[in-house]
């Protein structure tokens, strides 16, 4: 049985769709019953669990012979970072306590340090507590997602103008769609990584087949949805203000902020002479195309 935490979501349902697709049995995991019905379609079985709560987290674990494991930043509430690292303090404690052949556990690029990079220094915990697993596990790390940009298309097709905290506009970035970060864990959880020449956990970094900036996020943006469009830096001192626009706590507005400062600095990219990096297919336009239609029809029922 393949296990899919966060199934749900973007990566995991392209994980889960993988593996259905493969012939594998696949339990998708889920938070609440009501996201279940497109994993039924899938052919899937259903867990609700929640990652804070260790007994519906070790239930959603029985039998499993592979895990993929996502420890979400919650976007609600006042404090964030403590609800993560409850959540990855669940997930930790119910992986070693019964530790399946193959665990996959998604994380970031720049997750190797140790501070100062806000969000990221989560996925730094997440790894250190799931080190134990040893060869067991793997670790997923991403790029920035492709549709993470989905934040502020409504404001920029609205206005002609792409809010960046990516600085200077020309800064070129590694960035990666969400469906093939989701088909590369089917991948590895399937058997597709190699421990055998490793100390300790294996590191798999995935981005997309191109770097790019804010400017090109911008013309891709403009192509797609037939508008002119530009991109525009936000004044590192205008952050915290637009972010607290967007219902964000405190809290969430510093993690992010410390993440962009790291980003702007270059200190978040692939680990260097760590493990192997591997490229998905999807372009930014074809990532784009799939989701305009989406926000475009959202924003036409407010």
């Amino acid at each position: 049985m393949f296990v899919i935490f966060g199934a749900a979501g973007n990566v995991g349902r392209a994980s889960a769709a993988a593996l259905r697709q493969a012939g594998c049995s696949v339990r998708a995991v889920v938070r609440q019953a009501g996201q279940a019905e497109p994993l039924v379609r899938l052919g899937c079985e259903i867990a609700v669990a929640d990652l804070g709560d260790p007994v519906t987290v070790a239930r959603a674990l029985d039998g499993a012979q592979a895990v993929q494991m996502l420890c979400p930043v919650p976007r609600s509430g006042s404090q964030p970072a403590q609800a993560m690292r409850h959540m990855i303090g669940v997930a930790a404690g119910a992986l070693l306590m019964n530790p399946p052949p193959r665990v996959v556990a998604l994380s970031d690029y720049g997750a190797e340090l140790r501070g100062g990079t806000g969000i990221t220094e989560l996925f730094h915990e997440l790894e250190s507590r799931l080190a134990p697993l040893g060869t067991r596990l793997c670790l997923l790390r991403s790029a920035e997602h492709m549709h993470n940009w989905a934040r502020v298309m409504p404001v920029a097709l609205a206005t002609g103008v792409l809010p960046s905290l990516h600085d200077p506009l020309s800064k070129r970035f590694p960035c990666v769609a969400a469906q093939d970060v989701g088909r590369l864990a089917a991948e590895l959880l399937s058997g597709a990584f190699d421990s055998t020449a490793c100390a300790g956990p294996p590191v798999v970094s995935v981005e997309g087949p191109e770097r790019v900036s804010a400017l090109d996020v911008a013309r891709v943006l403009g192509d797609v949805s037939g508008r002119e469009m530009v991109a525009r830096a936000v004044p590192r001192g205008e952050w915290a203000a637009m972010l607290g626009q967007a219902g964000l706590s405190g809290q969430h507005v510093r993690l992010i902020c410390d993440l962009y400062d790291a980003h702007n600095a270059g200190r978040i990219d692939v680990e260097p002479d760590v493990g192997q990096c591997r490229r998905g297919k999807t372009t930014l336009a074809q990532a784009f195309a799939a989701i305009v239609p989406r926000v475009t029809a959202a924003m036409s029922l407010q």
